[in-house]
């Protein structure tokens, strides 16, 4: 499919192009807790992701795509976050906090932290309460001297949430992490005096998630401007929806309705629909305040980011809202009339456009209307292609080429949400059979390596701008780099409480993923 690129550069995310370059980005999808480092405690962290940065230029890759790194609180799961600003605590790269030394036997405390790095998967509560109990000593001798500095000062003048977030923390611990909802009538909804009251209180626990704060801003900061330097560009995730019980319904809960659940209806994936439980967003009171609050969450963005995934975009046109503990079946599409889902989406993304420089790449997967599709393209907004599913469902349902895909889309085999490519090979037999079919390949009910390597071939050399695949999809080249169980390798299994969600580790370390040459050479030669 011909096209010509210079288009892009007269839609309204001209602007955002031209900062990144209107040419093919080739990268991969990380999930941060997967990753571990011989320094990291446990959990993959912010600093793990700086040896990958100068790995992916000398591969050929400049795009790293990252899960949302939003404070989930005790779920694992990095999209019901309870701020949408927050970063997660437990990402923190504990080595390298200033004047860590000064912790008595520091090295040793780390070494007991970093045993649990060693199991297949990430053992998230447990990781979670050792780091908090060595950044509590840490912020008890450490904390009085970078309160004082500038740096620190600007930090809380600079981000209006802080404060917030912080007393809904110390609040939430206070309840034993009860919902904000079974709080007393003071701590849920406190009057101007009261949450005064609070603050004082509380001071403590306050400061003590403040300055976590800004240990994880400083250092995930630091990523982005290393990522700037070597070229690559780092790709946030921001999902439409925010958790209930987060800091940001419960402080702004003007902003939101809260009689209602965001969910899907009934369709050809699910008969009963599906119930998700978030709040549904108060657009027109959002509107009357300049959308202030989806401002700052782009702008905290941009200190991170160089662009974003927006996760469900098609939510931004036409939202599946349900009167709250209900069916699916009984919600209903906001706003009501088909026709203002247009001129109501292209409404937000505008908004989005004019507030940070990063391009939104929307997640435009399952029922998405076509106007939907057509209303992101002509924005200059990308949408996605997950080769399996990229198929002539109205006509003979045979695959579609990669070369004909819209250059105005990002290419991928897989994503979070679904199978790996060997999984789906082996769950989807008919489907294998088909592809097999397309490609001129003879069936055989296991993908080799080098069958693999082309379908990821196929994804890079796709007429799409942008070509992204996890990371393990690029291991699994290597069976030594990947259990034998490609089960092990799913990162997550939606509708499901599974304890292996959101629980993925890589099996191999940084460094020995950067100083693979085997597997530094099937990606140059996929990459040709």
């Amino acid at each position: 499919m011909i096209q010509n690129l210079d288009d892009l550069l007269e839609t309204a995310a001209a602007t955002q192009w031209k900062s990144i370059g209107v040419r093919h980005h080739h990268g991969i999808c990380i999930p941060i807790f997967s990753l571990r480092s011989e320094k990291s405690c446990g959990i993959g962290e912010y600093l793990d992701l700086l040896p990958l940065l100068s790995w992916c230029r000398s591969v050929g890759f400049d795009v790293i795509q990252l899960l949302p790194l939003n404070d989930s609180g005790l779920d694992a799961s990095p999209y019901n976050a309870i701020s949408a600003f927050a970063l997660h605590p437990s990402f923190l790269s504990l080595w390298a906090l200033p004047q860590v030394e000064q912790i008595p036997a520091f090295e040793e405390k780390l070494e007991k932290i970093r045993y649990w790095s060693r199991t297949v998967r990430v053992k998230y509560h447990i990781v979670r309460e050792l780091k908090l109990a060595f950044l509590r000593e840490y912020c008890f001798l450490v904390q009085p001297q970078i309160e004082k500095t500038e740096a620190y000062q600007n930090f809380l003048n600079e981000n209006p949430w802080l404060e917030s977030y912080a007393l809904f923390k110390a609040l939430k611990e206070k309840n034993y992490w009860k919902s904000w909802e079974d709080w007393s009538s003071a701590e849920k909804s406190p009057s101007e005096n009261l949450y005064d009251e609070q603050v004082e209180k509380y001071q403590d626990q306050i400061n003590f998630h403040l300055f976590l704060q800004y240990l994880c801003f400083e250092q995930m900061e630091q990523v982005k401007r290393s990522a700037t330097e070597k070229g690559v560009l780092l790709k946030g995730d921001i999902p439409i929806l925010i958790s209930r019980d987060s800091a940001d319904v419960w402080h702004y809960r003007h902003h939101f309705l809260l009689h209602l659940a965001a969910g899907a209806p009934p369709d050809q994936y699910s008969q009963t629909g599906q119930y998700w439980g978030f709040p549904v967003y108060d657009w027109e009171e959002l509107e009357r305040r300049d959308y202030i609050w989806w401002r700052q969450r782009l702008r905290t963005a941009e200190h991170l980011y160089h662009l974003y995934r927006i996760d469900h975009v098609v939510g931004f046109f036409r939202i599946w809202a349900i009167p709250l503990g209900r069916s699916a079946k009984e919600g209903a599409f906001l706003p009501s009339n088909e026709k203002e889902w247009i001129p109501h989406g292209q409404k937000l993304m505008k908004m989005m456009l004019g507030t940070v420089p990063l391009l939104p790449i929307g997640e435009d997967l399952g029922t998405v209307p076509p106007v939907v599709k057509e209303a992101l393209y002509q924005l200059g907004i990308c949408g996605t292609k997950v080769l399996r599913w990229e198929r002539r469902w109205d006509g003979d349902g045979g695959f579609i080429p990669v070369s004909e895909y819209p250059q105005r889309t990002m290419a991928t085999v897989s994503t979070h949400d679904t199978d790996t490519l060997q999984l789906w090979w082996r769950h989807s037999p008919k489907e294998a059979k088909l592809f097999s079919e397309f490609k001129g390949w003879d069936y055989r009910p296991f993908l080799s390596s080098d069958r693999h390597a082309q379908i990821l071939k196929d994804c890079h050399h796709a007429a799409s701008l942008f070509h992204i695949n996890l990371l393990q999809e690029y291991l699994a080249l290597i069976p030594d780099l990947v259990s034998q169980d490609p089960e092990i390798e799913r990162i997550n299994v939606p509708g499901q409480a599974l304890e292996t969600n959101w629980t993925y580790r890589f099996r191999p370390t940084v460094e020995q993923i950067i100083e693979h040459p085997q597997l530094k050479s099937a990606i140059l030669d996929i990459l040709k």
